[in-house]
């Protein structure tokens, strides 16, 4: 009980420290609001070029085309053969019929020119399409199934998949930088600040020690003071989050510049962001603050 009392008690000189030192406290607090703007934007991006990436492993398949010469049972034995490679996660049989009658009802041209031909006359070929688990081996998956015996042609989009892939590959691992790089930066920020501050309630601190205060009970103030402006610090960017990133969404219809690159859907999107938004502000906040006064009080 006596230390729920204590608890208390700091949270409160937490509380009027930050507004009776409101300069200084503002200036952190600005600092983790303005870091945490551009975080929210690294972090969002981020989220979503890996969002993107999974949509690309989604939708893009390896199309393999049959031989025409190619027998019921020479089409079974493929098929066990695809079975056996292991980055496949399922395999569709499209039967050359099948893929005239999807022609013909894609275009009128189409259904023109291939209505007269009788089923021994289709030139088309019988495929397989098939959709792998790990997108960035989706060119060795390739090169076996080329190797299957009656397997005439492999098409996946070759280079524009992995040109794809590795672009959004590099942009996240450069969001993710600077992402970490920016709460670093904030951290260092806030200690300096913090330190600003405890120099001016030296004599405070001083007064405590005499009266036989421990160096928690002179710690924790802080560090809760420290919470406190990256709490207040985390408002701004969470409400630019969520307003921002849904009106953008709505802009735009969740689409950028095509099909393949759409946003994740909103909610619960925002507010999964506004929660890590709201922790890096507060722990980066006691971080900082613990730092600053363990460092410059040497306790």
């Amino acid at each position: 009980m006596k230390n729920v009392r204590i608890l208390g008690r700091n949270f409160r000189d937490g509380f009027k420290n930050v507004f009776r030192n409101f300069s200084l406290s503002f200036a952190s607090i600005s600092c983790i609001t303005i870091t945490l703007l551009v975080v929210a934007v690294a972090l969002i991006g981020s989220l979503n070029v890996e969002n993107f990436t999974k949509l690309i492993s989604d939708d893009f398949t390896i199309v393999a085309f049959v031989k025409n010469d190619a027998s019921t049972e020479d089409e079974e034995k493929i098929e066990e053969k695809l079975n056996k490679i292991g980055n496949i996660e399922s395999i569709t049989f499209v039967s050359k019929a099948d893929t005239k009658k999807e022609m013909m009802e894609s275009s009128e041209t189409f259904k023109g020119i291939m209505s007269a031909w009788e089923e021994e006359e289709n030139p088309l070929s019988d495929a397989y399409q098939i959709k792998v688990k790990d997108i960035e081996k989706i060119e060795k998956t390739a090169d076996k199934i080329k190797k299957i015996d009656n397997i005439e042609i492999v098409k996946y989009g070759e280079g524009m998949v992995d040109s794809m892939v590795s672009i959004f590959d590099l942009i996240k691992k450069v969001l993710i930088v600077i992402v970490i790089a920016l709460v670093i930066v904030t951290a260092f920020l806030i200690v300096n600040t913090i330190k600003i501050t405890i120099f001016s309630r030296q004599k405070e601190i001083e007064i405590k020690r005499l009266v036989g205060a421990s160096n928690f009970s002179i710690k924790q103030p802080f560090v809760i003071e420290g919470l406190i402006i990256g709490l207040l610090g985390s408002i701004v960017p969470i409400i630019a989050t969520i307003y921002g990133y849904n009106y953008l969404y709505n802009y735009t219809g969740g689409v950028i510049f095509s099909q393949f690159i759409k946003l994740i859907k909103p909610f619960p999107f925002v507010f999964y962001a506004s929660i890590v938004l709201l922790v890096i502000g507060v722990v980066v906040g006691m971080i900082g603050s613990r730092r600053a006064v363990s460092k410059y009080l040497k306790i």
